[in-house]
């Protein structure tokens, strides 16, 4: 058997699409062969910044003759039915073969396809491959209408064995295909000739090219750590740049250069970002002082000086870079140090949405929030407030300006610089957390309290003006800030009922789209006030509208009734996230819709801490068989709630109970629903569980000694309205008509 070798060699391929375009050469190419009828033992993708390879082993020297049976139209049937079935075929009439079948007499045609020579089909499938190859961006050269990321120079594609090796014929707008490769566009840039990929990897080697990305980035971080390390430094690790300058050189000399002293004050964040975004450089630095003093710069190529020229262009380079940050950095601290106040004012002219208003507009709300949820987080209720305030007025800064990802981080330092408390400081820095999922959440109260009301400001505001995630799409991230929320509450183990938070924040967004609407701005205030003081939408409304003489405005009316679906919608979207979030702890989804059915489902440490006990009684043997017992017992009655027209609650009464299962099934049902509802009441779900636990045997034993639907109508009632008792006191738990057997 064969193996395949392809090379695309062409201009720099930008690093960042490197890695996926070698993973679709080949899912392509390999795609096209076994559709094609080639089948394979194994393949390979490398790329360089110059090249896409693809080597694949064990291909078939050419594809097998297929033999295909096609049933027909049935014999007598309209000419043109037949000649279509033979134009389909390829086929004529008499080659047609007529068989009997149970509808009759039908023709029947035999295909044959011959195998075809792999050289064929690899140039069909590579031809196809280059031509409608989905590069993010592509450019056209020359006069020709072949697309690709940079200009293609040669395409190499060699099929090998034994015997030797042979070039698949194949050209495209004038680039024929061959045997040859190029090596390092400096260092050997000859011709080369290579006869199977163990020969051109060897070869390309040679000529300073390394073929394998991965062997690319473990030789620059071996030599830049093993270089910091001989000045006793350390090479801060960044692996999404190392895979990113790996993918920029094909032969990496790695280069160590310093700092100048007059940049080393600077923030270490802003020395790293500085050369990775600009220079792609590593930053290295001192374990002692935690500062950043040095650089890693990798070059394509050796040079007779070692790098020296090089090195210095770079820092000459670096040096303006540094020279342009320091200036932020200095400007930005005077500011900070007269007030940052001036930028905060300034982001009233900045816009967040076109719906929801100015950045300045949103911090007012999220302020107003974070005060309301402070005592919840036992935070101090100014701290909130005034770090709310400030959190974002490193948007105006300079620094922020030109590093985006500094943002939070400038301001703390600016918030420190201004001498505010440490905790607004490092809210300043921490709100915007947790951003991921490997992302820390914060821990200090007035930080959890801004980072709460951030995030719940923002959809609650996406949900008033029905922006919501669709499918996949979440242009705002709002399943993050979900996610974010969950992650604040539970890892704080907060007691925060959301849907009081999502009432009020949806009103200050209604107050701020009402416009010039000065009774319905008064109302809703009002309303505003009364879920501060009793945290319920609902009565607000009631209190606020009982006191209101005339006739109420539309706008109010709608309000009235479209808020609380907006509120309980939203809340779903987080039961929803809250599931993905808890699944991957283990938890069931099914037992989890089981305790989002109970009461105060909006309180997110309680919902958990209930769902995590159901979880662990139901892995056990009284929680499965209590389980079963619950589902029959229920079933039995809707069937005769169903079947009667009537609903037995009003209590079984022990003094009709003919069997001792009955009475022994009355009096734990008596016992385990005191101790079931004062566990729950004092949220000890564990408890609660083993109160339940309890009933286990006496409803298998009820079942197995009694008939419910007996033949006295008194004792039938009876035995229905001890099933309600179970389903009751069992109820107090969870839903678990939603717990799947």
């Amino acid at each position: 058997m064969p193996d395949l070798l392809i090379e695309l060699f062409s201009e720099e391929i930008p690093a960042r699409m490197q890695r996926r375009a070698g993973e679709d050469l080949k899912k392509r190419m390999t795609d096209g062969l076994v559709e094609a009828g080639l089948t394979y033992a194994g393949a390979h993708a490398l790329t360089t910044p110059r090249r896409l390879t693809l080597a694949i082993d064990g291909l078939l020297a050419a594809s097998p003759t297929v033999r295909e049976e096609r049933k027909g139209p049935k014999v007598g049937a309209p000419d043109k039915a037949i000649e279509g079935f033979l134009r389909g075929a390829g086929l004529t009439r008499d080659q047609l073969e007529e068989r009997d079948t149970p509808k009759g007499a039908v023709y029947f045609a035999s295909i044959e396809k011959p195998g075809r020579p792999a050289a064929d089909i690899i140039a069909e499938v590579l031809e196809a491959t280059i031509r409608n190859f989905p590069w993010p961006k592509s450019m056209r050269w020359g006069a020709g209408s072949l697309k690709w990321v940079r200009p293609l120079h040669s395409i190499l594609c060699i099929l090998s064995d034994e015997a030797g090796a042979e070039v698949v014929p194949l050209d495209i707008d004038g680039i024929k295909s061959g045997n040859t490769t190029q090596g390092h566009r400096f260092m050997a840039p000859g011709e080369i000739t290579v006869s199977g990929f163990d020969d051109y990897a060897t070869k390309l080697k040679r000529a300073n090219v390394v073929l394998d990305p991965a062997e690319r980035a473990d030789a620059i971080w071996q030599d830049a750590t093993n270089q910091a390390f001989a000045n006793g430094l350390e090479v801060v690790e960044d692996k999404g740049l190392l895979a990113e300058v790996a993918g920029l050189v094909e032969w990496p000399v790695v280069l160590l250069g310093a700092i100048d002293d007059e940049f080393l004050s600077l923030p270490a964040e802003v020395l790293q970002t500085s050369m990775k975004e600009h220079q792609k450089f590593f930053s290295v630095r001192n374990p002692k002082t935690g500062r950043i003093e040095k650089f890693i710069t990798v070059a394509n190529r050796e040079t007779s000086d070692n790098g020296a020229t090089i090195l210095a262009g770079n820092q000459k380079v670096l040096s303006a870079r540094l020279a342009d940050a320091k200036f932020f950095w200095e400007n930005d601290l005077r500011v900070a140090k007269e007030g940052m106040e001036v930028w905060t004012e300034a982001l009233s002219n900045v816009t967040f949405h076109n719906k929801l208003g100015s950045q300045a507009e949103r911090i007012d709300r999220i302020a107003s929030l974070a005060r309301e949820i402070a005592p919840v987080v036992g935070a101090d209720a100014d701290l909130a407030e005034q770090a709310a305030r400030v959190a974002k007025a490193d948007l105006s800064s300079e620094m922020v300006y030109e590093f985006p990802e500094l943002q939070g981080l400038m301001g703390r330092y600016y918030a420190e610089a201004a001498g505010l408390p440490q905790e607004v400081a490092n809210a300043c820095e921490e709100h915007y957390s947790p951003l991921g999922p490997s992302d820390d959440v914060p821990t200090e109260a007035v930080s959890v309290a801004v980072s709460l009301a951030d995030k719940l400001d923002t959809l609650t505001g996406f949900w008033a003006i029905d922006e919501k995630p669709t499918g996949s799409k979440d242009p705002f991230a709002l399943r993050r800030a979900a996610l974010g929320v969950i992650r604040l509450v539970l890892g704080n183990d907060a007691r925060a009922h959301l849907d009081r938070f999502f009432d009020g924040q949806l009103l200050r967004h209604e107050i701020a789209q009402s416009g010039d609407d000065s009774q319905s701005q008064k109302l809703m205030g009002d309303m505003l006030k009364e879920i501060g003081e009793h945290g319920v939408f609902g009565s607000a409304v009631r209190t606020v509208l009982d006191t209101f003489d005339g006739d109420l405005p539309k706008h109010m009316e709608e309000l009235k009734s479209s808020l609380p679906d907006v509120s309980t919608d939203l809340l779903g979207f987080f039961h929803d996230r809250l599931k993905v979030f808890l699944r991957d702890q283990g938890i069931r989804h099914d037992v989890i819709d089981a305790c989002i059915a109970m009461d105060g489902n909006d309180d997110l440490t309680l919902l958990v801490k209930r769902a995590r006990a159901l979880e662990d009684f139901m892995k056990s043997d009284d929680g499965e068989n209590l389980l079963q017992g619950f589902k029959r017992a229920n079933n039995i009655l809707t069937q005769a709630e169903e079947k009667d027209g009537v609903e037995y609650s009003y209590g079984g009464d022990v003094k009709f109970a003919k069997d001792a299962s009955e009475i022994a099934l009355f009096e734990a049902l008596a016992a385990s629903e005191g101790a079931i509802s004062s566990a729950i009441e004092a949220e000890d779900f564990a408890a609660a569980m083993g109160s339940m636990a309890a009933l286990r045997a006496p409803i298998d034993a009820f079942f197995e000694a009694v008939q419910v639907n007996d033949d006295n109508d008194v004792v039938r009632r009876n035995r229905l309205n001890l099933l309600h008792q179970i389903r009751q006191v069992c109820g107090q738990v969870a839903d678990l008509t939603k717990v799947e057997g």
